[in-house]
């Protein structure tokens, strides 16, 4: 364990968890970035087109291509926001509910299971290095741009 990086550590365990999650969503015809984009969407009101990106850490293009297949699957509609005639609201579907009930469950036992076998320290210690790491990266403090 020594020998292996800290982004070697963070990228094998993303993509470790993003494989379950990509097997679990197939069993029913779907993906993780459809599971993840309907639990960003709120359920009641709906959620402004321009905001998901930003708030999913994704590119338009790239998130744009998921609504686009998530709108013709029927999970989401989009419909013009009352409150700004030129922005559109995200809308789930009764059938994108369904779907987004199932992904929160998947997510909330993942998050039970660890919890379940990880003690409350060490899930603080590393809730801590995550944010530290973050804030690294934000703050341009591992590579300076102005070099």
């Amino acid at each position: 364990m020594k020998d292996k990086t800290i982004d070697y550590v963070l990228r094998t365990t993303w993509l470790a968890v993003n494989k379950m999650y990509n097997e679990e969503a197939s069993k029913f015809d779907s993906t993780m970035a459809t599971g993840f984009t309907l639990l960003n969407i709120d359920p009641e009101k709906g959620t402004p087109s321009t905001s998901l990106g930003p708030k999913m850490g994704m590119e338009a293009t790239s998130l744009s291509r998921i609504l686009k297949t998530m709108e013709t699957r029927g999970l989401i509609e989009r419909k013009p926001n009352p409150e700004d005639g030129r922005g559109v609201l995200i809308h789930l579907t009764e059938f994108g509910r369904e779907k987004r009930a199932y992904s929160r469950e998947k997510v909330l036992t993942f998050n039970e299971t660890i919890r379940d076998n990880i003690s409350e320290e060490k899930l603080n210690h590393f809730y801590e290095v995550a944010e530290l790491i973050n804030e690294m990266i934000s703050n341009k403090k591992i590579y300076n741009q102005d070099k």
